[in-house]
C-alpha cells in the first residue's frame, strides 16, 4: 500500500502518521501485551506506514518500538522516529534546562534502542528556562548526528521564533482537527509556522477519538481514560460533538460511506500538515490509513471548515485539565544577555 507523503525538513514521511500515545498505555486505558501491540506496529508497516511518533512519557511505547526494531532492524532506516521529552510524569510540570535536556534525550535513545532519532520535540514549555536556552541544549544532539531535526509542541508564536533564532525548526505539533481550531485561530500559530517553512504536525486529529463517534457521552469513556476529566467532553458539551460527527458522516456517504473519523483525517491532511491519529487495535489502524484515499473537493474542504468555525465553544472550559493547560502555549522568560 502506497500512502501520500509529506516533507518534514528534508526528510520525506507520510503524510498519515501513527501517534502512539495510547499504544503506550498513556492516559486511554490498558494497551495491552507486547505481542499484541507488535502485530499493530507490523500491521501499520505492511500498509505501508513509515512515520511513527512517540514521546517518552506515553507508558512504554518507547520501550515497546524499541523491542519490535530490536526484531526488525532492518526496518529502522526506513522508518521516520519522532519522540518528545519535556512534559514530566506528573503531566503538570514541563523540564527544559540543559542537564535536564540531555537526560533525557539520552534516555529515549536508549529505550528505542536506535542510534539516532529523526524528530525530537520539547514537548511542553518550560515556564522558567527560555526557550534559547532548551533549544541549544537540543541542537547539541543534532552536532552529535544522535538527532536529525528538531521540534516543538504547545507553544507559541513568539516561542517558534525564538526557537529558530538559536537552531532550525523543522516541526511544531498542535491539536487540530474539526473540533479544535485553537492554534490557528487564536494562537497564530499555524500561519506561522507556514510563514517559516516549518511543518505543522497535527495531533488528536479526530477530536481524541471522539469524533469517531464510538461515544455518546462521557459515561461512554473506560476507566482511567483522561478525557473524562477534560471540560470540552462535559456532558454539556457533547451534543455539539455529536453534531459534528453527523455531519462528517454525511459527508462520507459520498466518498465510499467513509468515516466520520477518515473525514477528519482527511479534512486535516487537506491542509497541508501532518496527521498522527492514533489506534490501539487494527482495524481502526486500517481505518485510519484508508483516509489516505478520500480527496474531498474544495466545496466539502470549506463545509467542514465552515462547520467547525460555527461551533461555539464560549464557557465550554478548557482543552485540559488544571496543570497541563497552564504548560500549553505558554511563553518561557526572555534570554538574558
Amino acid at each position: 500500500m502506497s500512502l501520500k507523503t509529506i516533507k518534514i525538513a528534508e526528510a520525506t514521511v507520510t503524510t498519515i502518521g501513527y501517534g502512539a500515545m495510547g499504544f503506550g498505555g498513556a492516559a486511554y486505558g490498558d494497551a495491552g501485551s507486547d505481542e499484541e501491540r507488535f502485530a499493530v506496529l507490523d500491521r501499520l508497516w505492511d500498509l505501508g506506514e513509515r512515520n511513527i511518533d512517540t514521546a517518552n512519557v506515553y507508558g512504554d511505547s518507547e520501550l515497546v518500538i524499541g523491542k519490535w526494531l530490536k526484531l526488525h532492524p532492518e526496518r529502522r532506516s526506513q522508518l521516520f522516529i519522532a519522540t518528545k521529552f519535556g512534559l514530566k510524569p506528573d503531566w503538570i510540570s514541563s523540564g527544559g534546562d540543559p542537564e535536564y535536556v540531555r537526560e533525557q534525550i539520552n534516555l529515549s535513545l536508549e529505550k528505542l534502542g536506535v542510534e539516532y532519532i529523526d524528530l525530537v520535540y520539547h514537548h511542553r514549555p518550560d515556564k522558567n528556562v527560555p526557550v534559547e536556552i532548551t533549544v541549544g541544549a537540543m541542537a547539541e544532539f543534532v552536532k552529535a548526528g544522535k538527532v536529525k531535526y528538531l521540534g516543538l509542541s504547545e507553544c507559541t508564536k513568539d516561542g517558534i521564533r525564538r526557537a529558530q533564532k538559536v537552531h532550525p525548526i523543522a516541526a511544531v505539533q498542535v491539536e487540530f482537527s474539526p473540533i479544535e481550531l485553537y492554534h490557528e485561530s487564536e494562537q497564530g500559530v499555524i500561519a506561522t509556522c507556514k510563514e517559516l517553512g516549518i511543518t505543522v504536525v497535527a495531533y488528536s486529529p479526530t477530536g481524541r477519538g471522539i469524533l469517531t463517534g464510538r461515544y455518546r457521552g462521557p459515561e461512554d469513556f473506560g476507566e482511567g481514560d483522561f478525557r473524562s476529566t477534560l471540560p470540552k467532553f462535559s456532558k454539556e458539551n457533547f451534543p455539539k460533538v455529536l453534531k459534528v460527527v453527523d455531519s462528517l458522516r454525511e459527508i462520507g456517504k459520498a466518498h465510499g460511506d467513509a468515516t466520520a473519523a477518515q473525514v477528519a483525517i482527511a479534512w486535516v491532511a487537506a491542509q497541508g500538515v501532518v496527521v498522527i491519529p492514533g489506534a490501539k487495535q487494527i482495524k481502526y489502524v486500517e481505518e485510519n490509513l484508508a483516509a489516505d484515499k478520500l480527496a474531498f473537493s474544495a466545496d466539502e474542504v470549506k463545509k467542514i471548515r465552515d462547520l467547525a468555525e460555527e461551533l461555539d465553544w464560549t464557557n465550554s472550559g478548557a482543552r485540559y485539565g488544571p496543570g497541563l493547560e497552564e504548560l500549553s502555549g505558554v511563553e518561557t522568560p526572555a534570554l538574558k544577555e
